[in-house]
């Protein structure tokens, strides 16, 4: 994480936005792209899916923000070209064995690695890919985004451009960016405060877009997570799914005689963004990395790991 100095319960929050984020990816993954699910249907790390995957083994989600958490704990400003250089190596390098990746991404990073494997040529073809279809904002830039957070918790500003930045490597959309943007800065937040609020980034959004994403916040906190699944693999709806999973999932009363804690409210809104069906592996992964309760406690998205039968990395 940053180098800023840090409260006990600050530390464990930060802590608790990667467990929660590899948590949430892992639960997701043997149900993705199925239709939204019955409120009463059971959710576990059950493994299968796409890749297929080991129950509590974590998706291409996780793998790809660990590049980004590897580099961020080195102290390395993510703005750098060097550490840009690291991570679309690291990426590159993942993704000749991984057991699923993003289209987008897949054709960002191949095309990148027959001219030289490196920041520029990913943001070149990233930049490309964009101008040539249109359709470069899809969800996987905002998937792997929360390490990011960690490593600007002293700067705020920079913490936009680094996330605008890192998004543009692979997904150079302006809602990508902006989505990333969003929720660094909300993470940031809530690890410095305990507070989570989805609209403290809007300062870094440009002028002209800050009513569209206050009116696409505004949707989410109204709607359920299923009224976002049938487009969820683009990344505003993937934001809405995910914020809306935190913010209509009722926080539980603190009853401990009861067995009823707050932290509850962790594994119960994963477990709504896994309902709501559709990318459910990178709904709950971006859910994970900002909900309340994971924001809170390190014990939390433990907690959901082992009560969904463990986390287990690939």
């Amino acid at each position: 994480m940053s180098n800023t100095k840090l409260t006990s319960a600050q530390r464990d929050r930060g802590v608790g936005i990667l467990v929660g984020a590899a948590a949430g990816d892992a639960l997701g993954a043997g149900h993705e792209f199925n239709p939204p699910m019955k409120a009463d249907l059971q959710i576990g790390m059950i493994g299968g899916g796409l890749g297929p995957f080991a129950p509590g083994e974590w998706t291409d989600d996780t793998s790809m923000a660990i590049a980004i958490a590897e580099i961020a704990a080195t102290g390395a400003d993510l703005r750098a070209e060097k550490s840009l250089d690291y991570i679309v190596e690291r990426w590159h390098w993942w993704a000749r064995t991984a057991k699923g990746i993003g289209n987008q991404t897949a054709t960002v990073l191949s095309a990148a690695g027959k001219q030289g494997v490196s920041a520029v040529t990913a943001r070149e073809e990233s930049e490309a890919l964009h101008r040539r279809t249109g359709r470069s904002a899809g969800n996987g830039s905002l998937m792997r985004t929360a390490p990011v957070a960690l490593a600007y918790l002293h700067d705020e500003a920079a913490l936009a451009q680094a996330a605008r930045t890192i998004s543009e490597l692979t997904h150079f959309d302006p809602d990508a960016g902006d989505a990333c943007v969003l929720w660094c800065t909300a993470i940031r937040h809530a690890v410095l405060t305990g507070e989570l609020d989805v609209r403290i980034g809007l300062t870094h959004i440009d002028a002209d877009r800050r009513g569209l994403w206050r009116a696409r916040l505004a949707e989410a906190q109204e709607r359920p997570p299923s009224a976002f699944t049938a487009a969820n693999g683009w990344v505003v709806a993937a934001l809405q799914a995910a914020w809306s999973a935190i913010a209509t999932t009722p926080v539980p009363a603190e009853e401990p005689a009861a067995g009823a804690f707050r932290v509850g409210h962790l594994s119960r809104a994963l477990e709504a963004a896994v309902r709501s069906g559709g990318d459910t592996d990178t709904v709950a992964a971006i859910a994970g990395g900002a909900t309340r309760c994971g924001l809170r406690s390190l014990g939390c998205a433990m907690a959901v790991a082992a009560r969904s039968q463990g986390l287990a990395g690939p």
